[in-house]
């Protein structure tokens, strides 16, 4: 039986004061996210990542809150110890805090999940007060921001203007956010935000300095295309080769009639 303890906001924003690297993996649906919570991994966030490595879209804008929330809850039933984040979607924060309100109100009450996540600093400090003041855990996201993807002219666009990074994170904490997410950012940046932050920093593309590190998990497995591959992303795995390998199996095997044989029929 395992002995690892359930991680709470309240450790994950311990864990930078003793120094403490902290793992975070999206996750979508149940067994994934079993498999990571028993091998260790910090924290899940099930994010609108979805929109793009789950449901094929070309960005994250097309998730819906009730999409994200079916996912949630499934993931949220296969975990014991990790802390599950969620991402609030596209449209669901934007008109005001009374609406992110609402949509936080609905992930947390329906899905189990710990906390949620939302892109934006300095624009989004009200919103995240709001949240924080009605005891909704928030995580802040600054940098590359995907769902303003139309704003920043597409994805992968590496984000230099250290001034305005620092002012988001900054406000973002002094909002109430427990930690930050600091995607696509110069290293050297984002070890200045790390160390003018009280909060955990989580890089993607941000360098070793970050108090965490996040990928999504068809990057870390290898199930996307080795076409795709940005500088920050680490295949630990080639599923996709291994799934690939194993239809073809199946199909060959099918189709010269050697499966099913005795062992795999009913008599």
């Amino acid at each position: 039986m395992s002995t690892q303890r359930p991680m709470s906001v309240t450790r994950f924003v311990a864990a930078k004061k003793s120094a403490r690297k902290l793992s975070m993996l999206t996750a979508y649906d149940y067994y994934w996210a079993q498999i990571f919570d028993e091998a260790g991994v910090d924290s899940l966030l099930v994010g609108d990542s979805m929109g793009m490595v789950v449901q094929g879209h070309s960005s994250t804008v097309p998730v819906t809150l009730d999409q994200i929330i079916y996912h949630a809850e499934i993931v949220c039933r296969a975990v014991k110890h990790a802390l599950v984040v969620v991402d609030l979607p596209f449209g669901t924060y934007h008109i005001s805090p009374e609406q992110a309100l609402e949509s936080a109100g609905r992930i947390i009450k329906e899905t189990g999940a710990n906390a949620v996540k939302l892109e934006g600093g300095v624009t989004q400090a009200r919103t995240i007060a709001a949240l924080a003041g009605a005891d909704i855990p928030v995580m802040a996201h600054v940098g590359m921001r995907p769902q303003s993807v139309n704003a920043l002219g597409g994805h992968g666009r590496i984000q230099r203007d250290s001034d305005r990074l620092l002012a988001d994170a900054k406000a973002a904490e002094d909002a109430g956010a427990f930690a930050i997410v600091i995607e696509l950012v110069p290293r050297q940046i984002a070890a200045r935000i790390t160390n003018e932050l009280d909060i955990p920093t989580i890089g993607i593309g941000a360098g070793p300095e970050c108090d965490g590190q996040v990928l999504v998990m068809h990057d870390v497995l290898g199930l996307t295309p080795k076409s795709f591959s940005p500088k920050f992303l680490k295949r630990y795995a080639d599923l996709r080769g291994v799934a690939e390998s194993a239809v073809r199996g199946f199909v060959e095997e099918v189709q010269t009639g050697v499966f099913p044989d005795d062992a795999h029929s009913h008599s």
